[in-house]
C-alpha cells in the first residue's frame, strides 16, 4: 500500500539484526556461547550468535529462529527475553545497522551443532575480544542476568533436580563472580519463602556431617530478594 507523498529513498537504508547473549552457568563459571565469524567484516573473530532480521519475520520469530538455528538450543529449553538496542551509527562498517539483543538463559545446554561455536569463560573474554559492539551487549546481558538471579529463583534451574545448598550457592557465585559466605547465604535462602523446600534426605559431603537435600520450591519471584 502507498502513501500520498512519502518517498522511501529519500531515507538512507539501514538493516536490523538480533543479537544473541546465550548464557549457561557451570560452576564455577559462567558460560556464553560465541561464534567465529566465517566472512568480512571482522572474519575469524568470535561474535555472539545472531543475525539479520527478515523483511516478514517478526523480531521474537527472528530471535527464536536465530537461537535455534545457530546454537541448537530450542525456544523451549531456555529463558529468552528482550534485552536491548544497540544502534550506534558505526557498529557495523557494511551500512547502519540496528540490533535488538536478546538474552537466553540454558540450563545444561547441548554442544554447539556448529563446528565454529563454542562455550567461553565469560570472564577469561576481554572488550577486544568480541566483534563489532558485541563486549557492550554481552556486558549488558551479564548484567541483566546477575540481577534476575536477585529477585527470581532462575538459579534453581542450573541445579540438578534434588540439590545442596552449598550446590545452589555455587550457581550464584559462578554467576556473580564471587565467593559468598555460606552461613549468610544459606539464612538468607530460608527466609526466602517458597524458594526451596526440604526433601527430608539427606547427601554425604565428603568427610563432614551429611548435607540437606532441597527441591525448587512453587515461587517464581523471591520475597525478599538476594542481593549482591
Amino acid at each position: 500500500m502507498s502513501i500520498d507523498g512519502y518517498d522511501p529513498t529519500k531515507f538512507p537504508p539501514f538493516a536490523v539484526t538480533v543479537d544473541l547473549v546465550v548464557l549457561t552457568v557451570r560452576p564455577p563459571h559462567l558460560q556464553v556461547l560465541l561464534v567465529r565469524r566465517g566472512e568480512s567484516p571482522a572474519k575469524g573473530s568470535w561474535a555472539l550468535p545472531g543475525g539479520f532480521v527478515g523483511p516478514k519475520q517478526d523480531l521474537v520469530d527472528a530471535a527464536q529462529f536465530k537461537l535455534a538455528d545457530k546454537t541448537g538450543i530450542e525456544v523451549g529449553q531456555a529463558h529468552l527475553e528482550q534485552l536491548g538496542t544497540f544502534g550506534a551509527p558505526k557498529r557495523d562498517p557494511r551500512m547502519r545497522v540496528v540490533s535488538v539483543a536478546h538474552l537466553a538463559l540454558v540450563a545444561d545446554p547441548p554442544e554447539p551443532e556448529l563446528d565454529s561455536a563454542a562455550w567461553h569463560r565469560v570472564d577469561a573474554l576481554s572488550d577486544s575480544s568480541l566483534a563489532f559492539d558485541h563486549a557492550e551487549i554481552l556486558a549488558a546481558g551479564v548484567e541483566r542476568a546477575r540481577s534476575k538471579l536477585e529477585y527470581t529463583t532462575l538459579a534453581t534451574s542450573f541445579c540438578s533436580p534434588e540439590f545442596t545448598i552449598a550446590e545452589l550457592r555455587s550457581v550464584y557465585e559462578a554467576a556473580w563472580g564471587s565467593a559468598l559466605d555460606a552461613a549468610n547465604f544459606h539464612r538468607k535462602v530460608m527466609a526466602t519463602d517458597g524458594f526451596v523446600e526440604a526433601t527430608g534426605r539427606t547427601e554425604s559431603a565428603g568427610r563432614g556431617r551429611p548435607a540437606r537435600t532441597f527441591v525448587a520450591g512453587d515461587a517464581r519471584e523471591l520475597h525478599p530478594p538476594i542481593v549482591r
